[in-house]
């Protein structure tokens, strides 16, 4: 596995990271954990550095997996976890679900840390913008936490350009993490300039499309209780009709390159910038190896010119987000 550079200040990852909320919660029954520490270690074993995981996953208990499969070779691996949610909303009226304030920040890198089963954050990000506290603010406190030795790095998710800039003036963001994919080109237009010209990494969550991309997922699938998806409007059997499109333009490239529609999606992201580091998250042994060969494959500009050519043509349908999710990005 080749190895690539977030931010400027030298935060090497494989070039494929692993997102590992999945293996806890949103799509449906959680595996069991037994499997998942071994998934862990296998991913680990092929050369996987950088795992993503938050304190809302489970919640808790995706950090607590990781803290369990990963402490043993804490000195291999990069962890990157997230703050900004209120677990129990009951608890602080009227904060919408988000509280990004000092001392909030302060007590979750805390009790993410034992839960991690280490002594460092390797990546903390916030996980979605708060209204109500500065930018500023949030930075300054991450800050903090990197001087006092307990987080190594300052990351931002789902966050737009101008707060990108006003965070990274007072702590440099070493990445930021948001959706991109072929299913969803909007950063290309905004955000992906900002952060190159800022030096800032981009790490693509869903960069599968929730498993669309891979074409595993058609009118005929069902999603179980608990599954995410079930509540997106992108996989209503309306919109997967419409978008099927996009992954037969993958198919038609997979069959040339002698690989899967995933994999195509996957080099295509890891060719547009050599900051970018995808993290597609899975629950099983022979997805995870085949995610990792997609690191091998290589597109050339004209492959990547003929996909985006051809997907700029295919019109999209169905939002990304639920309307209450939709509120927590900031624009």
């Amino acid at each position: 596995m080749q190895t690539r550079t977030l931010g400027k200040n030298g935060l090497e990852v494989s070039a494929l990271g692993l997102g590992c909320m999945g293996m806890s919660f949103a799509y449906g029954t959680a595996p069991d954990t037994k499997e998942m520490v071994s998934l862990l270690h296998a991913a680990v074993e092929r050369g996987v550095t950088f795992f993503d995981t938050a304190e809302v996953y489970g919640p808790y208990k995706n950090e607590d997996l990781l803290g369990e499969a990963l402490s043993p070779i804490r000195d291999k691996v990069v962890i990157a976890t997230k703050f900004g949610f209120v677990i129990d909303p009951g608890s602080t009226p009227g904060r919408r679900g988000l509280d990004s304030r000092p001392e909030h920040i302060r007590a979750v890198a805390e009790a993410s840390l034992k839960r991690l089963r280490t002594d460092v954050i390797d990546l903390f990000y916030q996980h979605r913008v708060d209204p109500d506290v500065p930018i500023e603010e949030v930075a300054g406190t991450v800050g903090d936490l990197i001087r006092e030795g307990k987080v190594k790095h300052f990351g931002l998710s789902e966050a737009s350009p101008a707060t990108i800039r006003r965070a990274h003036a007072v702590q440099p963001v070493t990445a930021l993490q948001s959706e991109y994919s072929l299913w969803w080109r909007e950063p290309e237009a905004e955000l992906l300039p900002v952060l190159e010209e800022l030096g800032i990494g981009f790490v693509p969550f869903s960069p599968l499309g929730r498993g669309f991309l891979t074409g595993k997922i058609d009118t005929s699938t069902t999603f179980e209780k608990g599954d995410l998806r079930a509540t997106l409007p992108r996989f209503t059997p309306e919109a997967l009709a419409a978008n099927q499109a996009l992954v037969d333009l993958l198919a038609t490239m997979a069959k040339r390159k002698l690989a899967t529609p995933a994999q195509i999606a996957l080099a295509w992201l890891l060719a547009r910038k050599p900051w970018i580091v995808p993290i597609p998250g899975t629950t099983k042994l022979n997805r995870l190896e085949e995610n990792i060969h997609a690191a091998s494959i290589e597109l050339t500009p004209e492959d990547v010119a003929e996909i985006e050519s051809a997907a700029a043509r295919i019109p999209l349908e169905g939002g990304r987000y639920n309307e209450q999710m939709e509120k927590l990005v900031d624009r």
